[in-house]
């Protein structure tokens, strides 16, 4: 685990789900982010101990940038009793979907649906990725942008990922939506699959070229 700044960790550990034939690394990056009230864990996988400890001093809440990145979120709201905010309309969920099951149709925790354009009671921002339920969050208050399967480094430097494309949907689609990221006083570009990065390559990434 590193400090990237104050109140701004990040980590890896291995995927357990992961294939060799995935075009992701095994590794995969989760953060959390720490205001002295409010503790934020993002796509949480392998929590720290010294994270987890904090998160008993806090009020503390699992974001997810899609809800097929719940990863340990289920472990950690057992033992925390944390709520999770997640990528997915209240109309959307558990309709069929294999992911958070637990939490949307068995109850075992406190589900808090979110969905593009919105501003979050912590203060992020939701912007567009390539699905409705596959987002980019805004956090101002640590000038950092955080992403799931949208903006990734699967070993090329961070790039919109276009293998997930849903068809009819082109790259230079998703690029439009982000591009007011560019914006905002962006610093760090925290990316789940890859790792944390900045600005300049937040804005290759969303280049028209």
């Amino acid at each position: 685990m590193r400090e990237l700044l104050q109140g701004l960790w990040h980590w890896q550990a291995p995927h357990p789900d992961w294939r060799s034939s995935e075009p992701w690394d095994q590794n995969v990056s989760s953060y959390a982010i720490d205001d002295d009230e409010r503790l934020l864990l993002f796509d949480p996988l392998g929590v720290p101990s010294e994270i987890e400890a904090l998160a008993a001093e806090r009020e503390t809440a699992i974001v997810l940038t899609a809800p097929w990145h719940e990863r340990d979120a289920q472990s950690l709201v057992e033992r925390l009793g944390v709520p999770v905010t997640y990528g997915l309309t209240a109309e959307q969920a558990g309709d069929g979907s294999p992911d958070v099951v637990w939490l949307l149709r068995e109850k075992k925790g406190e589900a808090r649906p979110y969905s593009s354009g919105e501003r979050l009671p912590f203060g992020a921002d939701v912007f567009p990725g390539h699905k409705a339920n596959d987002t980019v969050l805004w956090v101002e208050s640590h000038h950092a942008v955080i992403s799931g399967d949208t903006l990734v480094d699967f070993g090329r430097g961070l790039e919109i990922n276009e293998r997930w494309l849903r068809p009819g949907v082109t790259r230079e689609e998703i690029a439009k939506g982000l591009r007011p990221l560019l914006e905002l006083p962006v610093e760090h570009v925290l990316a789940t699959h890859g790792g944390p990065t900045d600005r300049a390559a937040l804005e290759r990434a969303l280049s028209s070229s």
